[in-house]
């Protein structure tokens, strides 16, 4: 046995060997050349409406990459010509070149290459186009973090247990619906914003009944809302109002659940209201048949007209039920379905393909800011779909009208994955139970009324809360 194995390693040796001849004569060693192809300099010498603007290149070799000053829209996109400092002996292949150049565009690539025959290289340059920048910056995002979040402070205590699972968001206000603890409470953005967390506490004198007093909620245009948690039809299910935190809430509605035919059990573990700045509009409650109890709102704090939807699709009592702007169209979502696009009776006109987006993708808001069009939505932490509590936010500028938009944010989704979002934050990757989830926008206008800056905002059951601020897009030579 020992002289077999000696003859094969003998044997495999002299196959090694072959081998590496084989290899070799295959394959031969480089060759020294001193044809170099570097790129020194660069230029576009005919820019702009007269064709003489000169814009100098700024030259990245770690990545081969060229960038340059915005060009003027009133160039001569059909014949850019360029001139270059190269290596000895080098040249562009081209420089005259034809740039592709459509309305709307703010910039585009092409490829110069740089030969000395029989060597060549090429050059990544990036063509920016002089048109306004619309939309938000998300390159530069001030984060005011109190989540689970490593990079921020510490998760607001008040959401370490599950007694906080209702929250809300303003633009200027935070609102926590702690069941106990410190009680519902607001807190003012500014102050978030240089970590102070001074709790302004709701009055609430009257606030009784319920399976659970208090549980879901919402703050909107400096209002706070509060609703309890009726978890069959004996539970009374009730909206309280405050216009300021120390008042006396109003009670909006008290619905006596029996008497609403075929409205199913158990609301309140999701509460979505959208009003207008007057007060006037709707507020919607989820239950787990997928039946929708929607109440109609006027003056901020008078409610009326409790109304049973039966939308196709059952998004369940952690769905929500958010309007687009001032339209009469609104967008249900929830963790358990895909979106979809429907109006205050719940009559669904679109639903998004399966798998476009992130798994549990919901309370999702479409709004615009600075010229674009915006979607933002978070992630449910309540199943293995998703990766825990993570905004969200995609630029569905494109399209006519939000199907097309929705229609063309799908399109972008291949080979099995979602599709691509502009902006992500992820508060907490743990799952829950009892995932009281949200999201929420605001915009912020300057002196002359246009778009300044973007909150946004997300919170999640045991994950804590996070503000989000952008400012608006900018151009940058």
């Amino acid at each position: 046995m020992k002289l077999k194995r000696t003859i094969g390693q003998f044997f495999l040796g002299l196959v090694g060997m072959a081998t590496m001849v084989s290899c070799s004569e295959d394959f031969p060693g480089n060759i020294e050349s001193d044809k170099f192809t570097d790129l020194k300099s660069i230029k576009i010498v005919n820019a702009g409406a007269s064709g003489t603007e000169v814009l100098e290149g700024n030259i990245d070799e770690n990545t081969k990459t060229i960038t340059f000053p915005r060009l003027d829209t009133l160039s001569d996109f059909s014949n850019i010509k360029f001139e270059a400092i190269t290596s000895e002996g080098a040249q562009l292949e081209k420089d005259v070149v034809a740039i592709p150049y459509e309305s709307g565009k703010t910039q585009t690539d092409i490829y110069l290459k740089v030969t000395n025959l029989p060597r060549f290289k090429e050059y990544r340059a990036v063509i920016r186009f002089k048109v306004p920048i619309y939309g938000a910056n998300f390159d530069a995002p001030a984060v005011y973090d109190f989540s689970k979040n490593d990079l921020g402070n510490d998760i607001y205590p008040s959401f370490v247990t599950a007694n906080t699972r209702g929250s809300g968001f303003d633009g200027k206000h935070v609102l926590v619906i702690e069941r106990g603890g410190l009680g519902p409470h607001l807190l003012e953005v500014e102050k978030l914003k240089n970590n102070v967390t001074t709790p302004i506490p709701l009055n609430m004198t009257g606030v009784i009944g319920g399976t659970l007093t208090i549980n879901m909620g919402a703050q909107v245009h400096g209002h706070s809302y509060i609703a309890n948690l009726s978890g069959g039809a004996a539970s009374p299910l009730k909206i309280y109002h405050w216009a300021s935190p120390s008042q006396t809430p109003d009670v909006v509605i008290d619905i006596n659940v029996a008497t609403l035919a075929d409205a199913g059990p158990r609301h309140g573990d999701t509460f979505s209201i959208n009003l207008d700045k007057n007060g006037n509009g709707y507020a919607f409650f989820m239950s787990a048949t997928g039946k929708i109890i929607r109440i109609k709102i006027e003056n901020f704090k008078t409610g009326s007209e409790p109304t049973v939807l039966a939308p196709r699709i059952n998004y369940e009592q952690w769905g929500h039920f958010s309007q687009i702007g001032t339209t009469e169209s609104y967008i249900l979502s929830g963790h358990s379905q895909p979106l979809s696009l429907v109006n205050n009776a719940g009559s669904i006109s679109y639903t998004v393909k399966a798998g476009s987006l992130p798994g549990s993708f919901s309370d999702v808001k479409i709004f615009t800011f600075n010229g674009h069009r915006y979607m933002l939505g978070i992630t449910v932490p309540r199943n293995s779909a998703t990766s825990g509590a993570t905004l969200y936010m995609y630029n569905i500028t494109s399209g006519e009208n939000i199907v097309d938009a929705l229609t063309a944010l799908e399109q972008t989704a291949e080979n099995g994955k979602v599709a691509p979002h502009e902006f992500s934050y992820n508060l907490v990757t743990a799952l829950s139970g009892s995932p009281g989830t949200q999201a929420g926008y605001y915009i912020e206008k300057d002196a002359t009324g246009k778009d300044e800056k973007l909150l946004i905002y997300g919170a999640t059951t045991q994950g804590g809360f996070a503000v989000i601020e952008f400012g608006r897009g900018v151009a940058e030579d």
